[in-house]
């Protein structure tokens, strides 16, 4: 068939135009991993919005793959807030080489790359522009020599904007964990991130639900802070597992405040943690 005739509307259809010389697939958008690393999942930690402890589940997650035995990796690309070196007592400069830059090494054995160890000031902040942002993720997953993992987390922003975009279209996720507060919001917030993940073809593997409840430290009664969670309803609605429900602990927030994640025993989210391993 020619060109001029694949042109035609009265004689062009799909078994015709995949033959036509004009025809072209999609050009793919993902960028190329470092030729010195192999990682064979990316799971995507994400938000509707900030505050929701998306960091902190994040590294609940990467921490608990670690204890399994997993070769582990987290991705911070919270470019403009980065949150989880401070969570591991992590200081910079990264080093690097001709080959590319190296992860530096938490306590438990996780690898992590985050802008705030490139920075001579861990508490200046970050003011660029969005592309510059997007192409600094793309390097975290284009320059920075990993090695061999088995799980790559990569902790992005809160919302909808460029740097999940960019993450999503650059690079391989294998799916998404998204990170919420029983509020009466989390419905409208939980089905943001969900129609995006659907919009780019990315599975949504689970919800997590943080903040749940506060355990009273004298009887034990489980107090709802942020009233009734309704994240069943939504799991339920959406198709999507429950990873787990995590607790206000203010045990947590000490040792993230000290630089001691590692310390931090989390066992809510072994319904995730299983996931994960079967994917």
């Amino acid at each position: 068939m020619s060109e001029k005739e694949c042109s035609s509307k009265a004689t062009c259809d799909r078994e015709s135009c995949e033959g036509c010389p004009s025809h072209q697939e999609p050009e793919s958008l993902i960028e190329p991993l470092n030729s010195f690393s192999a990682i064979k999942k990316v799971i995507g930690v994400v938000s509707g919005k900030g505050g929701v402890g998306k960091s902190f589940v994040t590294a609940s997650l990467a921490g608990a793959m670690k204890k399994k035995g997993y070769r582990v990796g987290i991705l911070d690309a919270d470019i403009t807030g980065p949150s989880i070196p401070r969570m591991y007592g992590l200081h910079g400069p990264a080093k690097g080489s001709e080959s590319g830059l190296f992860p530096i090494e938490t306590k438990d054995g996780i690898q992590v790359m985050s802008v705030n160890l490139l920075m001579e000031d861990e508490e200046a902040p970050v003011v660029w522009r969005g592309p510059i942002i997007a192409g600094t993720v793309k390097q975290f997953w284009t320059d920075v020599i990993w090695g061999d993992l088995d799980y790559l987390f990569v902790d992005m922003p809160p919302g909808t904007g460029d740097v999940p975009l960019t993450v999503f279209q650059s690079i391989p996720v294998d799916g998404i964990v998204v990170v919420t507060s029983p509020q009466e919001l989390v419905q409208m917030i939980v089905k943001k991130a969900y129609h995006m993940a659907q919009m780019m073809n990315i599975p949504v593997l689970g919800l997590v639900e943080n903040y749940s409840y506060l355990k009273c430290p004298d009887c034990g009664k489980e107090i709802k802070l942020f009233g009734e969670s309704h994240i069943d309803d939504v799991a339920s609605e959406l198709g999507v597992s429950m990873f787990g429900k995590l607790p206000l602990d203010p045990e947590y927030a000490k040792m993230v405040d000290e630089g001691a994640f590692e310390k931090v025993e989390n066992n809510y989210l072994e319904t995730g943690v299983t996931a994960l391993e079967n994917l």
